[in-house]
């Protein structure tokens, strides 16, 4: 019924009567949860009236009843763009300055809401460039002042606006050039031993997101990142732990780093503990993916021996039935390169894991991908020179599935098939 845009208009008209002025707000807090209403808000200047009468303001809970309409508007983008034009960031970061060093309950509060508006505004891909200004926006420059501080709240503010600057290529680079690494490093250091878990989470998001461009990965090696990470493997909290295997395996496409850290017995031995962490899916999946990676990134074969050791083949056979297809072709591309270079050591773990009824599975299903078939069928070729593995595979009819994969629609798949079939026949 149109009743938001005469609301704001009200707003404007009456910015001097207190009383009118907080009926509104309390009645946009109420409308502002509604998905629906933040789009007719978008289209009205709600952004600009709230800053103005945010900026007029001194009474800790007139600016309280201002933040809860601005913190579920802020969720929309568009309305993003709007408050960062008309000024709000600016006030948060006096509301910062002036409360970062006040015991008081209030001011607690209002650098926590202060900080996490900001944080928020960071997520909307226009507000957040406008911010960055290619790295030599004041506000990124102030955002980055907030990581060496003393205060939790500001750490963590500071920490999670870097993460949320680094998601393009551009960014990252910039930060990395000009020294982020080494202020996020110090503050993981700060808070290793009993450290605050949410700041761990927060420094280990922001370091995982800036080794995604590939001319960062061998810069944040050679700063040290991989060996300020490892300090939180005995992390018992699951979305640090997340974190963590994240940040590593954005960092092991060298073949170099990742046999490095292949080797590290302390390190492979908690990923197949957390390769069984069935009620954190997300680790379990980045366990096993980074077991995977170390595997393909270094083909080693003292990392292979070490992953041996420490139990974690079961656990890449399990993989290659995952529901996500990317996961699967990992597994099956690092089985492939056990079999090739240590076979004998890795043979009894893939009988038992029952690698080869798994294979002959993934070959049978019509609905396995195109890349799944091929790497099954390189792998069957490879498993050829285990004697009990290779019995395995004549008790199962693998030639019947294979010959009707000639005939397969792509090309790479039906080539493989023919391979595969003429090797078969041979070793038969």
């Amino acid at each position: 019924m149109g009743v938001i845009p005469t609301l704001v208009k009200l707003l404007g008209i009456h910015c001097q009567n207190a009383a009118l002025t907080e009926m509104c707000l309390v009645a946009f807090g109420n409308l502002a949860e509604l998905e629906s209403s933040k789009e007719q808000f978008a289209s009205t200047n709600i952004a600009e009236e709230l800053v103005k009468l945010f900026k007029k303001q001194i009474e800790h809970d007139k600016r309280e009843m201002i933040f809860e309409v601005l913190a579920p508007l802020a969720e929309n983008d568009a309305i993003k763009l709007q408050l960062v034009e008309a000024g709000l960031v600016e006030c948060l970061l006096e509301i910062v300055q002036q409360k970062v060093d006040s015991d008081k309950e209030d001011d607690i509060t209002e650098l926590k809401t202060g900080s996490d508006l900001m944080v928020l505004l960071l997520l909307g891909d226009e507000s957040m460039q406008k911010l960055f200004e290619g790295g030599k926006g004041s506000v990124f420059q102030r955002v980055l002042s907030w990581i060496p501080s003393n205060n939790h709240q500001l750490q963590l503010a500071g920490a999670l606006a870097i993460a949320n600057f680094a998601r393009n290529d551009g960014n990252c680079i910039h930060m990395v050039d000009n020294g982020i690494v080494e202020k996020l490093m110090d503050l993981l250091d700060r808070h290793v031993e009993d450290g605050n878990v949410t700041v761990q989470h927060a420094a280990l998001s922001a370091l995982r997101n800036l080794a995604i461009p590939v001319i960062n990965k061998a810069k944040m090696l050679s700063a040290g990142v991989t060996e300020a990470v490892l300090k939180f493997l005995k992390s018992e909290m699951p979305p640090v732990q997340f974190k963590l295997l994240g940040t590593l395996r954005m960092l092991i496409d060298a073949q170099e780093a990742a046999e490095q850290l292949g080797k590290n017995v302390k390190l492979v031995e908690r990923l197949v503990e957390w390769c069984e962490a069935k009620d954190h899916a997300g680790v379990m999946g980045e366990s096993n993916r980074l077991l995977s990676a170390l595997i393909r990134h270094s083909k080693s074969k003292d990392v292979i021996k070490t992953i041996v050791q420490s139990g974690g083949i079961k656990h890449l056979v399990t993989m290659a039935t995952s529901e996500h297809v990317i996961m699967q072709n990992e597994a099956l591309v690092a089985l492939a390169l056990i079999a090739a270079l240590e076979l004998g050591t890795a043979e009894k773990d893939l009988e038992s894991a029952k690698l080869v009824q798994i294979l002959h599975r993934l070959l049978a299903d019509e609905r396995s991908a195109p890349e799944i078939k091929y790497n099954s069928m390189v792998l069957i070729c490879a498993l050829m020179g285990s004697e009990s593995l290779h019995k395995e595979v004549q008790d199962l009819a693998f030639l019947d599935v294979v010959s009707k994969l000639r005939s397969h629609e792509n090309k790479s798949v039906a080539q493989q098939a023919s391979l595969t079939e003429q090797r078969l026949t041979v070793e038969s």
